[in-house]
């Protein structure tokens, strides 16, 4: 049976994005959706987008663009000046992968020009790095740095009271646009979670792999998930972002 496999913040994490790929026996008849922030927190970052770009040739894939992934994108098209935030969250250990140059830059340059803001499946199911604030959905919005920032839309979700119903006059406009909304961006280690969470039709996915957690897989249609091990586990020898 084909899946749809819903993949949340790697950060540089190739290790545990095998490990969940393995756990979790995809197959090149699955659909793969990463929800974006390839790079940035582990040391294989540049290896990371290596291997996603050689996967895309062996099944279907669909990569959102993260707001870790855009700094790099302009990390390596500007001549390599360094963005100071992006350097102390994750960026130095980003362009450590990149210096032994065992990669393709015009194919790294490609992947992170082609990565989508968003995506909408035939299910109406809405998939986007951290959210987006228009009543009217994320093609609307007016800063579209929100698709990859805001954390408005999973804060509401956290909060809401799940006996307001869908047709109720009280749901927030934003989340009756679409059956669900997978998103990435905050971590659930913020909520004392280790496993993804849901808020009303959101789940977040993002299980704290740039930190102390883990990489987590989910079969979008079961709602069964897979994790890899705890990140500083496969990374003894690293602090990643966990400074």
């Amino acid at each position: 049976m084909k899946r749809t496999l819903v993949i949340g913040d790697i950060h540089g994490g190739l290790r545990a994005l095998l490990q969940v790929l393995e756990r979790a026996s995809v197959k090149k008849e699955d659909t793969l959706i990463f929800l974006g922030d390839y790079v940035d927190g582990w040391s294989e970052s540049a290896q990371l987008v290596k291997y996603l770009i050689e996967l895309n040739q062996k099944q279907k894939c669909i990569f959102i663009n993260g707001n870790h992934d855009v700094w790099c994108y302009e990390w390596l098209l500007k001549g390599r000046d360094i963005n100071d935030i992006w350097y102390r969250n994750g960026g130095k250990e980003t362009i450590v992968s990149y210096q032994d140059g065992n990669y393709n830059l015009d194919e790294h340059l490609q992947f992170f020009k082609e990565l989508k803001n968003y995506y909408v499946d035939e299910q109406n199911r809405l998939f986007i790095h951290a959210g987006f604030s228009s009543m009217k959905g994320p093609e609307n919005e007016v800063y579209q740095t929100n698709y990859r920032w805001d954390r408005t839309l999973w804060e509401m979700a956290i909060v809401m009271d799940k006996r307001v119903k869908k047709h109720s006059s009280l749901y927030p406009n934003r989340l009756k646009l679409y059956s669900e909304i997978y998103i990435g961006h905050t971590p659930t280690l913020h909520y004392d979670s280790e496993i993804p969470m849901q808020g009303i039709n959101v789940w977040n996915i993002d299980t704290g792999a740039a930190f102390t957690g883990k990489l987590t897989i989910m079969d979008i249609d079961t709602k069964q998930f897979w994790q890899s091990d705890p990140l500083p586990s496969l990374y003894s020898e690293e602090k990643g972002r966990n400074k």
